[in-house]
């Protein structure tokens, strides 16, 4: 089970892991980033299809997975977080990746930012930085409030970090793009609908 971005990928690993192992059905729900569907967005939008006994969805989807597999008559599970990783969670050896030459923005996003502490955002920033991040990307959830988000861009800055919020909501596109040093630098991304809002002149969208 995926989401609009990631389709097309997903299908081609699953493709290669399932030949004649297993067969298998590759379900789109109406979502753009797969890891932000929650136990009760599939709940609404998913119906079993005959002969499924096994459903696999992102690992980071949020909710009770097991009363909504009780509810649809299926063993609903998560996969791993990230897509690259699904070879192993099949049991396969995953393919190496040559990440040390590149000629981009590295953006690492914390998709679970609202839930974590500060504290718990910094360290994972760091880790991010430690692997090459040139971007922390602060995830807001949908439904989900995030009353440390001021707080936790002004740490971040403070710590040198390049910031971006990644949200469909004005109000914290705002909150990330407010007033910062003029040494730090600031990311906010447009809402869906397009717009900028009041952006500080260190800001730009993304």
């Amino acid at each position: 089970m995926t989401g609009k971005l990631a389709e097309r990928n997903l299908r081609g690993v699953v493709e290669e892991l399932a030949q004649d192992s297993f067969t298998f059905e590759v379900v789109r729900l109406p979502i753009n980033v797969a890891g932000l569907m929650t136990a009760d967005f599939i709940g609404r939008h998913f119906s079993r299809s005959e002969g499924v006994d096994r459903v696999i969805v992102p690992g980071r989807c949020r909710g009770d997975l097991a009363a909504l597999g009780q509810a649809l008559g299926v063993s609903i599970e998560r996969g791993p977080d990230e897509l690259k990783d699904l070879p192993v969670y099949f049991g396969r050896q995953r393919q190496g990746v040559d990440l040390s030459r590149y000629e981009v923005q590295i953006f690492a996003e914390i998709v679970e930012a609202p839930s974590l502490s500060l504290s718990a955002i910094m360290a994972r920033a760091e880790t991010y930085r430690r692997d090459g991040a040139d971007v922390i990307d602060l995830g807001c959830l949908p439904d989900t409030p995030f009353p440390h988000l001021a707080e936790a861009v002004q740490a971040l800055r403070a710590a040198n970090f390049r910031v971006s919020v990644d949200s469909l909501e004005p109000d914290e596109l705002l909150t990330g793009a407010g007033p910062a040093p003029i040494t730090a630098e600031s990311e906010a991304r447009h809402d869906r609908s397009g717009r900028p809002g009041r952006l500080d002149a260190r800001s730009y969208p993304v």
